[in-house]
């Protein structure tokens, strides 16, 4: 949600310019029963905690698992095998994980037509827990934690894999994350083990909720959180990066602001509100591997959390009842969220991956951008904002076709500068921020 506040509302109020779509497409294919079904279905297997039995055909984590990617294998039934189930695993041990044991993600891969190592990766996690993180025997049903973004996942598979596009969807369960992250973990690797440029990482958990615990209810808008400095700065970049400005500029900020312009040209779906931190306050998601990893990747989130429906035993204290069930979840908020991740999926699949603009203007009246040619780019947008402005002009300050702009007269101090890919049949990347760590590749040392 772009807002600003008191004389600052008297100005224009920039966002980034995106060309945002709201024609019939997959999203419009989204199925709010479907979403019930699945998440009663995950619900259905009693745990799904990561230590719990793996061997169990009804219950525990194990039958989740293979639960799962039979729902993968049905989607790729229905158009003509075009997923690959894969199921990466290892062996994790850690401080929720006392004895090694085995993980396993479920992952589903939409090959790209033109650029199928240009991927966009979905994901929910499906583990459960309790209050307590280490009963792996009790009931946890975790319903919008996080069967609603497990369900999500599924759903965007099915809508989505209809059509073909560009690049690659990565479609994921993960599992291990309410033991520390070790899903995220083992996707980020796999993506790095495959070579894949990675353009984005929706990670969807806690979604299917409109209500919190204090009765506060919200169903317009879903939170995208999104990191300030990234994660992998090294020191010589987190030097450049505070001498040249950038702390407000990396490439999941950049999505989180992309994702708001997309939201806002569907006026019977959610607004976006952006949370500009790397997650909730104490707490974390599957997109800190991959921000770790150098990954783009942004949470998305209720707007409203229900503490006493989260982490719960299911029980009934002071009339107050507790435990992630089903009969506490929104679907038709779920639903909506699933319509937004699905645009955003589709639109990202079809636009190249951003440049990696470089902007110079040291001592001199004009601003010089330069950036290396996009495969599947046929021009580029280029954008500026001031520097105490948190949103994109409305407008480009060009469109040109080739890699360098000089901007006379733009005396590149007062000002920062974001380049966009544009395919040749218009679709458009999110900007990258011309400033130290930018660009959209990982920083980290191979």
């Amino acid at each position: 949600m772009r807002k600003l506040v008191l004389a600052a509302a008297l100005l224009a109020t920039p966002s980034l310019a995106q060309p945002a779509h709201a024609q019939a497409g997959p999203a419009d294919e989204v199925s709010q029963q479907r979403l019930r079904s699945d998440v009663e279905a995950m619900v259905g297997f009693g745990t799904r905690h990561t230590l719990s039995a793996q061997d169990d055909p009804q219950r525990g984590i194990g039958a989740a698992l293979s639960w799962g990617a039979e729902q993968f294998r049905q989607a790729s039934a229905q158009c003509g095998g075009c997923l690959e189930v894969v199921m990466p695993e290892t062996m994790a041990q850690g401080d929720r994980i006392p004895n090694p044991v085995r993980l396993r993600d479920v992952v589903a891969i939409q090959r790209g037509s033109e650029r199928p190592n240009e991927v966009v990766i979905v994901q929910g996690h499906i583990d459960s827990r309790v209050s307590d993180v280490m009963d792996t025997q009790s009931d946890a049903p975790g319903a919008n934690d996080n069967a609603s973004g497990s369900a999500l996942v599924l759903e965007a598979a099915r809508v989505l894999s209809g059509q073909r596009y560009p690049s690659t969807i990565v479609y994921a369960l993960l599992s291990g994350e309410e033991q520390g992250l070790y899903g995220g973990k083992l996707l980020a690797d796999y993506a790095k083990a495959q070579g894949w440029t990675v353009k984005a990482v929706f990670n969807n958990d806690i979604v299917g909720g409109s209500c919190g615990s204090d009765g506060v209810c919200d169903d317009s808008h879903v939170r995208v959180f999104s990191e300030g400095p990234r994660a992998d700065l090294d020191a010589r970049m987190r030097s450049a990066q505070s001498r040249n400005g950038g702390e407000n500029d990396s490439p999941g900020r950049n999505i989180s602001r992309w994702l708001d312009r997309l939201a806002e040209a569907d006026a019977a779906g959610l607004d976006v509100r952006q949370v500009w931190r790397t997650d909730r306050m104490g707490r974390g998601g599957d997109q800190l591997p991959f921000l770790a990893a150098g990954y783009p990747a942004v949470r998305f989130s209720v707007a409203i959390e229900d503490y006493e429906h989260q982490h719960q035993d299911l029980r009934t204290e002071k009339g107050v009842t507790y435990g992630d069930t089903v009969d506490e979840m929104d679907f038709p908020y779920l639903a909506k969220v699933t319509r937004l991740n699905v645009r955003g999926l589709a639109a990202l699949a079809r636009a190249p991956i951003p440049p990696a603009p470089v902007a110079k203007a040291a001592v001199q009246t004009f601003t010089a951008l330069a950036w290396d040619a996009v495969p599947g780019a046929a021009s580029y947008k280029v954008y500026r904002r001031r520097t105490d402005q948190p949103y994109w002009e409305e407008q480009p300050v060009q469109q040109v076709t080739q890699t360098q702009l000089d901007l006379a007269g733009v005396r590149g101090d007062d000002w920062l500068f974001g380049v966009s890919s544009v395919s040749a049949e218009g679709a458009e990347s999110p900007v990258a921020s011309a400033v130290p760590g930018g660009g959209f590749s990982p920083l980290v040392a191979e």
